[in-house]
């Protein structure tokens, strides 16, 4: 069901953005994410054969990981993903026919928004997380600034995210982090360096914990 999908993202605090014009390494390179510690990836659908290798990573990790397909356009997209064995769907942009049809089948929602009337309209539509997009545009102020009026929204950044803003975008109030090329490395995926994305999962993954053990401690 959503609600524990979207407790089983909340507790990694991680997404993994995965996009690749070679699809055949997917398998490995969840792999290697998850064997780092990030148990939530999103397979684009900038991806070639994108549902062919959602169900590919469903049938080789099981359930070690909960995956999600991304870049979600349209709603016949969203039911062909759900269909491949998505978890969860994330949107580039707000469509609130996708979110309709992902709480029509259980499924958790994490729809692009930009602005504070889009995030709030995307909240108030269903959604579980509401993906800030481009972040880096608006960076870890915007988060903060949300607090005060819309402390209710669970925002995650995408775009901009790297081992250098990480616990900044944390500190201003993101429940998550939305992490693409920073750690799905495109030079890595094309040289097979899996070891290399297991690291850098694994500094994400030790960044999340840090800055939460702190918070904890306070």
């Amino acid at each position: 069901m959503a609600t524990d999908t979207l407790s089983r993202i909340l507790d990694c605090g991680i997404v993994a953005v995965i996009r690749s014009e070679k699809p055949d390494q997917l398998i490995q390179v969840v792999q290697a994410l998850a064997k780092g510690g990030v148990t939530a990836a999103e397979i684009t659908f900038t991806v070639p054969d994108a549902d062919r290798v959602i169900r590919e990573v469903r049938k080789a990790l099981g359930d070690s990981i909960v995956l999600g397909a991304g870049t979600i356009l349209d709603t016949e997209t969203a039911r062909t993903a759900i269909l491949a064995g998505a978890e969860y769907l994330v949107t580039p942009c707000l469509n609130l026919d996708v979110i309709r049809l992902a709480k029509r089948y259980g499924k958790a929602i994490m729809p692009g928004s930009f602005t504070p009337t889009e995030c709030l309209a995307a909240w108030e539509a269903g959604a579980d997380i509401v993906k800030v997009f481009p972040a880096e545009v608006v960076g870890p102020p915007f988060f903060k600034a949300m607090r005060g009026p819309l402390p209710q929204i669970r925002l995650m950044p995408t775009g901009g995210v790297d081992l250098n803003t990480a616990e900044s975008f944390l500190s201003a109030g993101a429940c998550c982090l939305g992490v693409g090329s920073s750690l799905v490395e495109p030079k890595a995926v094309a040289a097979g360096d899996f070891g290399r994305i297991e690291s850098l999962a694994a500094q994400y993954v030790e960044i999340v914990r840090k800055f939460r053990a702190g918070k904890a401690g306070k």
